[in-house]
């Protein structure tokens, strides 16, 4: 495990930051002439299935990720944010066996030799990031590459990629409008900004009909081959089974590891995704892969660790990242889900950034969350104020209350509790900050 506070990457991230100037450069000029500067390592790269999408991006990559391990292939994986260490954005395949994630050696030296070809230009420290992620990627031998995008599509500093192997667009919804656009319509034609000409993509299950379509004409407009889910492929469960059919046929697969139906469609995109990508995936694999499977910080169970000592005796502890509206259906729907298998009274913990919609997120929990405690995002200038944040939750019909942090919310909610009734389940969500920081607390950091 890596100590962020010994992470020699970290402190140069840490530099960097204080050198160029946080935010989003819309446009590609300045990632293209860095990585020229640097012999265009993303031209160096085994097929690539890049990843765009409101929700369900990380779920997308873990399956594709596990998928190829399963085939016995070298995947190297970059998602973005990270919970905990900068290093979990950078995942180096191998061969035979699970991908790790970069040493703080290699991460450092990377981070060093991109940031001397940048020789001090204006730029972002996510561009410099991307940049690292190629150098990385390109140096180490790797069957496919996963890469996630880190904001929007059209121009995110990954989209220099001009020929992957197939863009993989997941569900669209409203999210980071004041980048992207106030209407569906206009973050999904960003988001398509992935799709290449002749390129193929596959497009996620969609609950916005206008996305949907926007995406579809993209792709007509290109010429990129496309399959759609509901039309060419899907996947659903039956008898404690996922089946998953496109034009191939039919697969009988256990259910993935993930918790939530919606991780249901997210996997069949996956699958797709890998296979129009040119792997002919035996079922012995995505049996495996479904099995395997790992994405942290996305209706986690905190089974073991130090916060369960301060919850109420025989808690059950789900942290869980999603941070806007359409995240917190998927998040509703799996909560009621388990509470049909396993009653338990639900409290939340809960803290948000200042660019989310917090009472859109709160209102799918209506009917179903006995009290929320707002707490402070600890790693961010940008969090919501607890108070602010706990009259958020009220207006969507939530019995709330603002505290210190996570800790005084389960010792709160342990000094109250009676035990005249099944243990609580707590969920800790809002913000993949507020992951990070749980995490920590729990002494379980991904790895």
């Amino acid at each position: 495990m890596i100590d962020p506070l010994e992470s020699r990457a970290a402190r140069e991230i840490d530099r960097l930051m204080t050198l160029h100037p946080r935010g989003h450069d819309l446009s590609l000029d300045r990632i293209t002439a860095l990585l020229e500067r640097l012999g265009n390592p993303h031209q160096k790269l085994p097929p690539v299935i890049h990843v765009a999408g409101t929700n369900g991006k990380g779920s997308a990559s873990a399956f594709c990720r596990a998928l190829y391990e399963a085939e016995g292939l070298a995947v190297h994986v970059h998602t973005s944010p990270h919970l905990v260490n900068w290093h979990e954005r950078f995942r180096l395949g191998s061969r035979g066996g699970a991908g790790r994630l970069v040493s703080d050696d290699h991460l450092t030296d990377a981070l060093c030799r991109v940031a001397d070809a940048n020789d001090g230009a204006a730029i972002t420290v996510f561009e410099i990031l991307t940049a690292v992620t190629f150098v990385l990627f390109s140096e180490h031998p790797a069957d496919a590459v996963v890469m996630e995008v880190g904001l929007g599509g059209r121009f995110d500093a990954t989209n220099v990629i001009t020929h992957p192997a197939v863009s993989l667009i997941m569900p669209i919804s409203m999210d980071h409008q004041a980048y992207l656009g106030d209407r569906v319509e206009l973050i999904a034609a960003e988001k398509a900004g992935i799709i290449k000409p002749g390129c193929p993509v596959v497009i996620a299950q969609q609950n916005e009909e206008a996305a949907r379509h926007v995406l579809e004409a993209t792709a007509q407009r290109l010429g990129a081959p496309a399959v759609v889910y509901g039309q060419d492929f899907s996947a659903h469960e039956e008898a404690g089974r996922l089946v998953y059919q496109d034009e191939f046929g039919l697969m009988d697969l256990p259910l993935p590891r993930l918790e939530g139906r919606h991780q249901h469609a997210n996997a069949a995109a996956a699958i797709r995704a890998v296979k129009m990508a040119g792997l002919a995936l035996t079922h012995q694999a995505v049996e495996r892969a479904m099995q395997d499977v790992s994405w942290p910080g996305r209706m986690q169970r905190l089974a073991s660790g130090r916060l369960g000592l301060l919850a109420p005796a025989g808690s059950e502890i789900l942290i869980d990242g999603g941070h806007n509206p359409g995240a917190g259906q998927a998040t509703a729907e799996t909560l009621a889900d388990l509470e049909e298998r396993f009653s338990r009274p639900l409290f939340m913990i809960a803290g948000m950034l200042s660019t989310k919609d917090p009472v859109g997120y709160f209102e799918a929990f209506a009917g179903m969350v006995r009290h929320v405690f707002t707490v402070p995002i600890a790693d961010s200038d940008a969090g919501i104020d607890p108070l602010v944040l706990a009259d958020d939750a009220a207006e969507a019909g939530l019995s709330a209350e603002p505290v210190d942090g996570i800790a005084e919310a389960l010792r709160r909610l342990d000094a109250n509790w009676q035990g005249l009734e099944p243990a609580p389940r707590i969920l800790i969500s809002g913000s993949l900050y507020l992951v990070g920081e749980a995490l920590m607390a729990n002494g379980t950091v991904p790895d």
